[in-house]
């Protein structure tokens, strides 16, 4: 148990200085990875365009069901189509 601690006293000897590695050797860089961050970066816009596409369908559908039954409250209902609108660009600006 304790021979592992024999050395901890005595220097260690010097070692020759290595010369600098540059870095594209040093570190393993995958070539795929902006492939890969770019089509996550399109995912997510495609997607959240389509979502917001998919709210103002369904709102618009609403606002129509609504209007033909009590017209008078078709302003009121305009906020949701401008919320999915405002999702749709707000991802665009991001």
């Amino acid at each position: 148990f304790f021979s592992d601690f024999a050395s901890c006293g005595s220097p260690r000897p010097k070692q020759a200085a290595r010369p600098p590695t540059p870095l594209a050797q040093s570190m393993p860089i995958e070539l795929e990875a902006p492939f890969w961050g770019f089509m996550g970066a399109a995912f997510a816009l495609v997607f959240s365009n389509m979502g917001a596409a998919y709210g103002t369908g369904k709102s618009g559908i609403g606002i129509s069901t609504l209007g033909v039954g009590q017209p008078e409250l078709i302003m009121k209902s305009i906020v949701p189509v401008v919320m999915a609108g405002g999702v749709g660009i707000y991802r665009l600006l991001i």
